[in-house]
C-alpha cells in the first residue's frame, strides 16, 4: 500500500511547509517521515491535523473479478 500524503495535502491546498508548521516540526523532518516509513503514532498525528481517516492516507487499489455465474465484471476497491 502506497502512502499518498502528498496527494491529500494537495487536495486540501496545504504545502509541506504549512503542514510541518501545523505539526510543530521542521520541513526536513516531515519530508523524511513522508519518504520513510512513518509509525502508526505519526500517521495518527497527521490524521488529527488534517481531519481525515487513516485510510485516506493510503492509495486505494481496485481489483477486477468476473462473476463465475453470469460473467459480469465486478470492480472491488481495496483500501
Amino acid at each position: 500500500m502506497a502512502l499518498i500524503i502528498k496527494d491529500v495535502l494537495k487536495q486540501k491546498g496545504i504545502t509541506i511547509k504549512e503542514f510541518a508548521d501545523m505539526l510543530n516540526i521542521n520541513r526536513v523532518n516531515l519530508s523524511a517521515q513522508i519518504n520513510g516509513n512513518p509509525t502508526l503514532e505519526t500517521l495518527e498525528k497527521w490524521c488529527d491535523a488534517l481531519h481525515v481517516d487513516i485510510s485516506d492516507l493510503f492509495e486505494k487499489t481496485t481489483t477486477t473479478v468476473n462473476c463465475p455465474n453470469c460473467g459480469t465484471t465486478i470492480n472491488i476497491k481495496v483500501s
